[in-house]
């Protein structure tokens, strides 16, 4: 990943600076459960040794006064791995403990005046394991391009990689108020500019692909759902001014059944979890003695825009599609080809490329201005949608940490503004893991949620069995005695 200083935040990426409240931090984070136990001191000594292949981990903001330019990337003089790494150790060493833990961490806005991420070293798991806590702002990184700093950090193999070998480093001095105004100034017109000619060539692009025959048939399908889409948001019990502290609460799903759902009650992968998702709120919404009735869930469902790129980079590459799930449908089977229905006329309509102009046209705009609306649209409790999902691919296979195994990995996504409850999804080694994060004040019983769940997917696998039993062949007629299989759909 390559870095210089002075490198200004783009404004999609700046953006999560100016949103950011005290009660709601805007850090990406994970927790990462260890086979074994690792020592501190080798494990400051390892992440060391990595910090040449991951630059901005040296470097911290630096921003101009009046907010005249984005802030800009410059390497900390007085870094210090250990302000950045620290050890706790569990009393009860219960993964429960352990989510408690990651709950009051990621609860706490990180110091600006560092370098923006921090891993917490947690020792005392049951059954000699340990595991860690990473947390990287939003500012410097998206789910996607997270997951490229995991992969530096960790090995596919046990044996620890050969570490760089160590060059002398002497960061160069901040830049004081005058020269970061003047830098900021400068850059200006000419970053004004070369955002007007990419949002010009983005809109551009938009145009062509609208009228391309697929996405007129998107349009043409997203119409029928256009009451739902253009009806207000309606709020849950969980859709009210997060206030903090946060929790956290976990669970996992093979792969290979998730696909086996899929393979019998149609859709795709990303349906068949929004599916589990959606049965799962119903019961939770139910639970606090509302109605499903006739209602509808939405979601802010992240889109990857990193088309092709082989090395993710830092920064935010992301738009996003908002996605209606009817939640008062029963047929798990019915509930798939909703959902399926939704997301290819998003889809195939390119609304996420519609979202991503948008996005574009508004860093336009002076950055002082950015600064002043996003920050006041911060204070704003009212969102577009009920919750966030994001689902990332990660490597399907094991990652090592000092020879030790990483054998689950728990994702964390921020929440805010009313968005009570939010949901991170990330595939790793052969398993689907779920991460729920809820405001204590808005839904302190998300270990309800995460039950909910739980049996949401069992009972789509139930369905889903069901479903390829009742299309199997007839088995021949032989004297011998046939066990019939399953055909794949």
């Amino acid at each position: 990943m390559t870095t210089q200083t002075g490198d200004r935040l783009a404004p999609e990426d700046a953006a999560f600076l100016y949103f950011e409240r005290e009660e709601a931090p805007l850090h990406m984070g994970s927790v990462s459960v260890l086979d074994g136990e690792i020592g501190l001191e080798e494990y400051i000594d390892f992440i060391a040794s990595r910090l040449p292949l991951i630059p901005r981990y040296r470097q911290r903001l630096v921003v101009p006064p009046f907010n005249a330019g984005h802030p800009t990337w410059e390497y900390d003089p007085d870094f210090d791995i250990r302000n950045h790494i620290r050890e706790v150790h569990l009393k009860r060493g219960t993964m429960a403990e352990l989510e408690r833990l990651a709950g009051s961490i990621f609860s706490k806005v990180m110091d600006r005046g560092r370098p923006l991420w921090d891993l917490t070293l947690v020792q005392g798991l049951s059954e000699g394991r340990s595991a860690f806590i990473s947390r990287v702002h939003h500012c410097l990184v998206d789910g996607v391009s997270g997951v490229g700093i995991l992969n530096i950090m960790l090995s596919p193999t046990r044996e620890t990689p050969v570490a760089p070998e160590a060059q002398p480093f002497q960061p160069p001095e901040l830049p004081d108020a005058s020269r970061s105004l003047l830098d900021a100034l400068t850059s200006a017109v000419s970053d004004s500019i070369q955002r007007l000619l990419s949002a010009q060539m983005t809109a551009l692009n938009v145009a062509a692909a609208l009228l391309d025959q697929r996405a007129l048939d998107g349009w043409s399908q997203l119409i029928r759902f256009a009451p739902e889409l253009l009806a207000p948001v309606e709020r849950f019990p969980f859709n009210i001014p997060v206030k903090g502290p946060q929790r956290v609460a976990w669970t996992q799903f093979p792969i290979a059944e998730v696909c086996a759902i899929r393979r019998g009650l149609g859709g795709t992968l990303n349906d068949v979890v929004l599916a589990a998702l959606a049965r799962a709120m119903a019961r939770y919404v139910e639970l606090h003695g509302q109605s499903t009735k006739n209602r509808v869930l939405r979601l802010m469902v992240p889109v990857n825009l990193r088309r092709g790129e082989t090395e993710p980079g830092y920064g935010n590459r992301v738009s996003a599609l908002p996605v209606n799930i009817p939640l008062d449908i029963e047929s798990p089977a019915e509930l798939i080809e909703a959902i399926r229905q939704r997301t290819d006329a998003m889809k195939s309509a390119r609304v996420a490329d519609l979202i991503e102009l948008g996005t574009a046209w508004m860093g336009v705009t002076p950055a002082p201005l950015q600064a002043i609306t996003q920050a006041m649209a911060a204070g704003l409790p009212i969102a577009p949608f009920n919750m966030v999902c994001t689902n990332v691919p990660g490597p399907q296979y094991p990652l090592y940490l000092l020879g030790r195994e990483m054998v689950t990995f728990h994702p964390y996504v921020p929440i805010g503004n009313e968005l009570g409850i939010g949901c991170a999804i990330q595939s790793y080694n052969g398993q689907l893991y779920f991460g729920l994060t809820a405001d204590r004040a808005a839904a302190g019983d998300v270990d309800r949620l995460n039950e909910f769940l739980e049996q949401a997917l069992a009972e789509l696998s139930r369905a889903a069995t069901e479903a390829r039993v009742e299309t199997a062949p007839e088995p021949k007629t032989t004297n011998a005695v046939e066990v019939p299989t399953l055909p794949e759909r």
